[in-house]
């Protein structure tokens, strides 16, 4: 891994000889020896265990996506054999957990079926039979197996609610140097984590996500009896569906101007109807009757 001798004597004197003990209700334990993991809230410890965990799944024959200690596995599977080497898949992370000694907790680990014509089969984590689940939270966003994020949108508009209503309780100015700040530091932020993904298509979930910035304008003193438009305009801010809007924008730019190009060629095509008089940046459009699409 490159890591020479120097190096790994200075994070072995880093692990080595730490003492924990507990305390409950005022009472202490005696000190007991750290033999194994690292320091939490160590700025070794994700790399540390990024290495530890670097050979998972280099067998692999389907999608294995790693972020810290969470792992999804997909796969296409239209057939049996499509079924079995995901299940060839499943046993080699199971194996390779037991040889190092961190195991999977099975009992937090799903099955989502994605697709009309999926042909729902079952899977085995070991000797465990893995549940078959519909809606999973992935990264802090609810995921259903139709690809349905109205549930994603309802999560967000109540968590940025819920943090409107405590700055209203809490905040006793009403001034827009105090309140704009704490929109966009405390409840925007819920709105837009993660929106490249779950972005709303619907009208319905735009005008529940623009509610709750609707309201946050609101708020401010002298901003009561104006359109929304004009409390936009009057405390510099875009409308969310435009900062969506833009971000999506900036990604196009970066893929047509070389950058991304990978994930850009799963996303867009270009056109190949192209005349002359155009710049060669036009795209193709494509037509998708589903949501999971």
């Amino acid at each position: 891994m490159g890591i020479n001798m120097e190096i790994e004597r200075w994070i072995r004197n880093c692990l080595t000889g730490r003492l924990q003990r507990v305390l409950l209700k005022d009472e202490l334990s005696g000190w007991r020896e750290v033999t194994s993991g690292v320091p939490q809230g160590s700025v070794l410890g994700p790399i540390l265990f990024n290495l530890f965990i670097t050979d998972l799944g280099t067998k692999s024959g389907c999608a294995l996506i790693k972020f810290a200690d969470d792992t999804k596995l997909g796969g296409i599977a239209n057939l049996e054999r499509d079924r079995d080497i995901i299940q060839e898949d499943l046993d080699d992370l199971v194996n390779w957990s037991n040889s190092n000694r961190m195991k999977f907790n099975s009992e937090k680990c799903k099955v989502m079926h994605l697709g009309i014509n999926n042909k729902n089969f079952s899977y085995k984590l070991g000797t465990h039979q893995l549940e078959v689940t519909e809606e999973e939270k992935d990264l802090g966003v609810l995921v259903d197996h139709r690809m349905t994020m109205s549930r994603q949108r309802d999560m967000a508009v109540k968590k940025a609610n819920a943090v409107l209503g405590c700055i209203r309780r809490g905040i006793s100015s009403r001034d827009k140097e105090v309140l704009v700040p704490l929109y966009k530091a405390l409840v925007r932020p819920h709105l837009e984590y993660c929106v490249q993904f779950w972005s709303p298509v619907f009208k319905k979930d735009e005008f529940k996500l623009e509610q709750v910035q609707r309201r946050a304008t609101r708020m401010i003193q002298g901003m009561e009896n104006l359109s929304y438009e004009r409390r936009l305009k009057e405390l510099g801010l875009f409308s969310l569906t435009k900062r969506r809007l833009r971000g999506d924008m900036i990604a196009l730019y970066k893929y047509i101007r070389g950058i991304n190009t990978r994930v850009g060629e799963e996303l867009f095509k270009l056109s190949t109807n192209v005349d002359t008089r155009t710049n060669g940046y036009k795209l193709a459009n494509g037509k998708f009757r589903l949501e999971i699409r």
